[in-house]
């Protein structure tokens, strides 16, 4: 069977497409030989795994073979339309010599120990956003993939937008003048869930969904959206689940966040009824050591780089700029030029091929998910925090900084 028929197959099973996958992307390249694909193999194939699954069925450089779900449906649609391996343990898919590079697009809490994992059996990574659960587990995910020079790309494909480049590039190369004031905005969480435990559906395996995590009674709305966002068990909410886009084009964009010590202080609001228990209604205040300031609030979804002498706003959507001269200018060869990239999987398999960094690297998004971690931390303790970014730490506060990590549930653990 060729790779349109896969396809076919694959929309057939009501597969959600990512946004950045173009008509002409589905258009199906033809492949290049099998001994230069990047062998893939996909763990968590729900909606939006499903949709990377077919971006990397439509890459002319991968060639997906396996998937791993909790769910049976799920990952035995997912094998069936790409004719592959289907898996109910993730770590039988990693075992596999042939794969050379795996796609997690799980819930957020598996997001980091299955990256790990992943790592330990020499495989690249394509990991969705957001990155750790804590802190910690930021921070040994990238020290353990930049050890082992495996590639990593963050699941922010925004990167993959010229309009986003463009705008990174203009603030970077000083357009706007002196950097004075950021401002983020993503889109808020919300309260909810049913609380009543249920007994869990038959074709799911409840004990490896929960894994790490505390084991809790199931629920109708506890391993769906928006519950897999807002539990707190297993997320951070849209402080990160959303945040990571547009707070990783604040780091794409500067490096504000590097200077030195950052105090965040904020407000927000946790639902006190039903299940959902991460944080909603946010506003909080960053202090940059640079003197720049930052503001994240719920909203839309953009990054405002505001100057001395202009400023540029990011958004999934385009940008906008004041002065709009802004827009027309040509970049010249001493101004700053970052990584262009044609789709966002396409990057990831041409960087595993060409042995570089690929264009969401893992430093960068530990840099932008302890934001978010940060953000939480402080409204939770209600009071300042600061984070020193160069000894990565919580400055001179034992109770913040024991929210940096959190106990896993046996016998899972951080695999380093």
């Amino acid at each position: 069977m060729n790779r349109r028929s896969l396809l076919q197959g694959l929309a057939a099973s009501t597969v959600v497409l990512p946004y950045w996958v173009s008509g002409r992307a589905l258009g199906l390249e033809e492949a290049a030989p099998a001994s230069e694909r990047v062998v893939t193999g996909h763990i968590g194939v729900g909606g939006q795994g499903s949709g990377l699954l077919r971006g990397f069925l439509s890459n002319p450089g991968a060639q997906p073979v396996a998937v791993a779900d909790a769910y049976r449906d799920r990952r035995e649609a997912m094998a069936a339309a790409i004719q592959g391996k289907a898996y109910a343990d993730f770590r039988e898919l990693l075992a596999r010599d042939d794969i050379d590079a795996v796609v997690i697009a799980t819930p957020d809490h598996w997001h980091v120990p299955i990256a790990l994992m992943a790592a330990k059996a020499g495989k690249h990574a394509y990991v969705e956003k957001p990155l750790g659960l804590t802190i910690e587990q930021d921070l040994v995910c990238r020290n353990v993939f930049q050890q082992k020079k495996l590639v990593f790309q963050y699941g922010t494909q925004q990167r993959s937008s010229a309009h986003c480049r463009f705008g990174c590039e203009l603030v970077r190369s000083g357009k706007i003048g002196e950097l004075k004031r950021i401002e983020v905005i993503a889109p808020d969480g919300g309260a909810g869930g049913v609380t009543e435990p249920a007994d869990p559906p038959p074709n799911l395996d409840y004990e490896m969904w929960i894994g790490p995590a505390p084991m809790k009674p199931y629920t109708p709305s506890r391993c769906v959206t928006p519950g897999t966002y807002w539990i707190y068990d297993y997320a951070i909410g849209f402080l990160a689940g959303w945040g990571a886009h547009p707070l990783d084009i604040m780091v794409w964009g500067c490096d504000a966040d590097l200077a030195g010590p950052m105090t965040f202080q904020g407000t927000g609001e946790i639902p006190k009824e039903g299940l959902y228990d991460t944080v909603i209604h946010w506003d909080v205040n960053v202090r940059m050591a640079n003197g720049v300031e930052m503001t994240f609030k719920p909203g839309s979804d953009s990054t405002k780089f505001i100057g001395t002498e202009g400023w540029i706003d990011v958004r999934r959507s385009g940008i906008s700029a004041e002065p709009k001269s802004l827009l027309d200018v040509k970049l010249g060869p001493d101004d700053v030029h970052l990584t262009v990239s044609p789709r966002h999987d396409i990057n990831f398999t041409d960087s595993i091929k060409a042995g570089k960094e690929a264009i969401a690297p893992v430093a960068e998004a530990a840099r932008s998910d302890i934001i978010s971690q940060m953000c939480d931390i402080a409204i939770r303790l209600g009071r300042e925090v600061t984070w020193d970014p160069k000894k990565e730490e919580i400055v001179n506060d034992a109770e913040a900084s024991a929210m940096t990590r959190r106990p896993m549930r046996e016998p899972w653990r951080l695999e380093v």
